[in-house]
């Protein structure tokens, strides 16, 4: 018999209103605190180490099995999550990236976010286009029409010209442009300035700390939070060893570690690389409810927050409908 687990994605969980940043597409307090009572209605929540016991001794996980994972590193995990897991009696995994927190640096796919969030669409969608007419000679880009044709489609939680802008600024474009493009714009329209907003984003090390004392899971997002599918065996190394090396200066056991790949990516390069440097679980973006066999444990599936209701009272298979929608092209990390 297979063990079949519910791995459910969270990003930003906060009081959107009273935030620096309301447009941000997060999921509020209030709607996680429903989620959290549909979820104690309708599944039996589970561990980490659980699903390592089934996965590696063929342990049974209760019917219905739901494991809550938290990218990125958000204080929103700390100050509005944290609490309310800590209470009800359930564990959380948190995957932070290294590099933001401890250098305080905000990563390009949040400046993305707080752009789209700040800046009206329309004027956001100019300036990006404006900015690759200023860099076309330089890096020798393509004309705006082969951009927007192959990137301007909707996604499952946004429409095309956000889609545009965030798979041109993530993955399309040279990572040296994409970061000067972002850095430029976040420059433009967030003037608080870079170390103020990544202290104000991003937990410290402490407050990680704190949660692994209390028995949440930490676990990888890498170091740089870059596209690990993308990336050459040598910085992929160099990227689970930054990683590996924050999560031992947390106090962190690194002898069966975890990781959520950062924007879902990965390769056989990088499975080869995970494997032998002793990680036991792996979460993707792809959207499924996750088996959990030996073959799988390095490439699991996750359901996003939006896949499930925030009410005790909707049914339980409410996420069924949109799940199969999922598109390859931009994780919901993105």
């Amino acid at each position: 018999m297979t063990n079949r687990c519910t791995i459910v994605m969270y990003h930003y969980v906060r009081e959107l209103r009273r935030s620096r940043y309301p447009g941000i597409k997060g999921l509020s307090t209030e709607k996680f605190r429903g989620q959290l009572d549909y979820l104690a209605r309708h599944y039996r929540f589970v561990t980490i180490e659980d699903c390592l016991r089934a996965i590696y001794e063929d342990a049974p996980l209760p019917p219905n099995a739901v494991l809550l994972s938290f990218d990125d590193g958000f204080a929103d995990h700390f100050t509005n999550v944290f609490p309310l897991l800590h209470e009800r009696g359930i564990q959380g995994c948190f995957f932070p990236p290294a590099r933001a927190i401890t250098h305080h640096r905000v990563l390009t796919v949040h400046k993305i976010h707080l752009l789209l969030a700040t800046v009206v669409e329309e004027e956001l969608y100019t300036a990006v286009l404006q900015s690759l007419a200023d860099h076309r000679q330089e890096f020798s880009l393509e004309d705006d029409r082969h951009y927007i044709e192959k990137l301007a489609l909707p996604s499952r939680f946004d429409g095309a010209r956000t889609c545009f802008i965030k798979r041109l600024l993530q993955v399309e474009l040279a990572e040296e442009l994409r970061d000067r493009i972002a850095g430029d714009l976040f420059r433009r329209y967030c003037p608080e300035g870079e170390v103020v907003i990544a202290r104000e984003l991003y937990m410290s090390t402490d407050q990680l700390r704190c949660m692994a004392r209390a028995g949440m899971c930490i676990g990888s997002h890498g170091d740089e939070h870059v596209w690990l599918g993308n990336a050459g065996p040598e910085q992929q190394a160099r990227e689970i060893d930054g990683s590996l090396d924050f999560l031992d200066g947390l106090g962190v056991p690194t002898d069966r570690w975890a990781i959520a790949y950062p924007y879902g990516s990965y390769n056989e390069s990088l499975l080869r690389i995970v494997r032998e440097k002793g990680c036991a679980l792996a979460m993707t973006t792809a959207i499924d409810v996750a088996e959990l066999t030996r073959e799988n444990a390095l490439m699991l599936p996750r359901l996003d927050t939006n896949d499930l209701p925030a009410s005790a009272d909707a049914p339980s298979n409410a996420w069924a409908a949109r799940a199969g929608q999922n598109e390859a092209v931009v994780s919901t990390d993105a």
